[in-house]
C-alpha cells in the first residue's frame, strides 16, 4: 500500500518533509515511527487524513500520515 508521510518540526532534521512510501498492508503508525527512528518521547500529534489518530492505528492504501513533535514554548 502507498502512504504519504509528512514530517513536521524537528522530525524533518536529516529526513524529509513529505514522501510517498510503499508499506505492507496492515502497517501501523508505530511501525512507521520505529522505521523512521523518531523519538517516541517527543511525538506529540498523529494525524491520519487530517483526523487525529494514535500510534496503534493501522494505515490503508492512499492514507496521508502527518507526524508532529510536542510543541514547547510560550
Amino acid at each position: 500500500m502507498l502512504v504519504t508521510i509528512k514530517l513536521h518540526g524537528v522530525f524533518r532534521i536529516n529526513r524529509f518533509k513529505e514522501e510517498r512510501v510503499e508499506y505492507p498492508p496492515g502497517t501501523t503508525v508505530q511501525e512507521i515511527v520505529e522505521q523512521l527512528q523518531l523519538p517516541d518521547h517527543i511525538l506529540g500529534i498523529v494525524m491520519i487524513n487530517d483526523v487525529h489518530g494514535t500510534t496503534d492505528n493501522q494505515l490503508n492504501n492512499g492514507d496521508t500520515l502527518a507526524l508532529l513533535p510536542i510543541l514547547d514554548g510560550g
